[in-house]
């Protein structure tokens, strides 16, 4: 049996904590999705092509940096969680945990997809120690302001959202 598992995010931006998650998601299961929600109702700063753009880059880079061809798709979705999930046939969704805090959100939204749809697993990966207080709306927030976003994003994010915060 192949093991799907389905990373989801807005990742808006991409942050070192969503790439160490990613990495070491792709170490547990055959093949990782990594589903980049719409969501609108957040206000990304880049669209949603520039988001898939942006983490299909930076995974490739990882790729080659780890010397590894795990399959890893990018793909969109809109709506309910467990509807992309049973699209994919992903066995599981995996879950960041930078704090404790995050804990009693994702228990609920794990318990409300485990309820949709009964077989579909969440696993729960605690963010690296120099990433566990790492948000994307704090890095939007130090960059709006001009501050140093150089330990929280890959150069290649930073430009872009240098480039963005100088065009607003």
């Amino acid at each position: 049996m192949t093991r799907i598992g389905l990373y989801p995010g807005t990742f808006d931006p991409l942050t070192y904590g969503h790439l160490d998650i990613m990495t070491r998601a792709s170490h547990i299961c055959d093949i990782l999705v990594i589903g980049v929600a719409e969501n609108s109702g957040k206000s990304p700063i880049f669209s949603l092509n520039e988001r898939l753009e942006i983490i299909q880059e930076q995974m490739g880079l990882a790729q080659k940096k780890q010397k590894t061809n795990k399959e890893i798709i990018v793909k969109s979705f809109t709506g309910l969680l467990t509807d992309f999930a049973q699209t994919v046939e992903a066995n599981f969704i995996i879950r960041g945990l930078r704090a404790v805090s995050d804990f009693e959100y994702e228990f609920q939204m794990a318990s409300a997809n485990r309820r949709l749809r009964g077989n579909l697993e969440t696993i729960f990966l605690t963010a690296s120690e120099n990433q566990h207080f790492v948000a994307s709306s704090l890095v939007k927030e130090i960059a709006k302001f001009g501050g140093d976003i150089s330990s929280f994003v890959p150069p290649e994010v930073e430009a872009r959202i240098k480039l963005y915060f100088s065009n607003t």
